[in-house]
């Protein structure tokens, strides 16, 4: 375990506790918190510079690690080709199909497919992204703002020749339900645009990224239509972390 650190940028120390600082690997792998940056590439840079560690797991303040999870962990890195710079529990298949799976509230279930061994992916859920120092890979703090950081890093390893994967490494996200896109996410997603034009479209796992951008316009249409289905389906963050684990199967993990 002390090839690993954990990082996370967070806005609330009531919601750190409630989930993220309850899993039980931290009793044996260090948390770093990175707080009030103006951008999660920043914060994560940050997290990078202040830590030493060969393996960085990149987490969302609103997930929480079973117990067992550090085992699963070593598991799945163990299986990953020697390219590999990063592997995240949910991301987006070059087929376009999504990769998990993980447990989400906002959503009231698990989500993505399992696959049997690492599948490469173009984008990644930013809920947990496990980078491999060596890469040398850091975020673009020309990035603004919270959004698509786990769809850029993705291609900015692909880019330079290392492997994106993600794979059957399962977590609990207790995030809280989303009504709407912002205009923060139509600004990542027009930074997008710009600077992978040459790779374009892009599957993300909320929209694609399109030359034309209506995929976004269309996505803003349906999240208005569906928003009264989609609150319905969501069970709230209200819940113990530990008993959607159990819910999930996922009270202890082994490889």
């Amino acid at each position: 375990m002390s090839q690993i650190v954990l990082a996370c940028a967070s806005h609330s120390k009531a919601i750190l506790a409630a989930n993220l600082a309850r899993s039980p690997l931290l009793a044996e792998v260090p948390l770093h918190v990175e707080r009030d940056a103006p951008s999660a590439a920043i914060a994560y840079n940050r997290a990078l510079d202040a830590t030493s560690a060969p393996i960085v797991v990149f987490a969302h303040h609103d997930v929480y690690l079973p117990p067992g999870w550090e085992t699963l962990l070593a598991a799945r890195l163990a299986e990953l080709p020697p390219d590999w710079a990063l592997f995240g529990s949910f991301g987006i298949g070059l087929d376009g199909a999504p990769i998990g799976p993980v447990w989400s509230s906002s959503l009231g279930m698990i989500v993505g497919r399992v696959p049997m061994a690492p599948a490469p992916v173009q984008a990644f859920d930013e809920l947990l992204i496990v980078l491999r120092r060596a890469s040398g890979l850091r975020f673009d703090e020309a990035l603004p703002g919270w959004h698509m950081y786990g769809t850029d890093i993705a291609q900015t390893a692909r880019a330079a020749g290392q492997g994106a994967y993600a794979g059957a490494l399962p977590c609990i996200h207790n995030d809280r339900y989303h009504g709407a896109l912002g205009a923060d996410f139509d600004e990542a997603y027009r930074f997008m645009q710009r600077k992978w034009a040459d790779a374009l479209p892009l599957r993300t796992p909320i929209t694609k990224i399109s030359r034309s951008g209506l995929h976004l316009m269309r996505d803003h249409w349906r999240n208005r239509r569906s928003a009264g289905v989609r609150e319905g389906m969501a069970t709230g963050t209200d819940h113990a972390v530990e008993a959607l684990a159990a819910r999930c199967g996922w009270s202890h993990f082994s490889p």
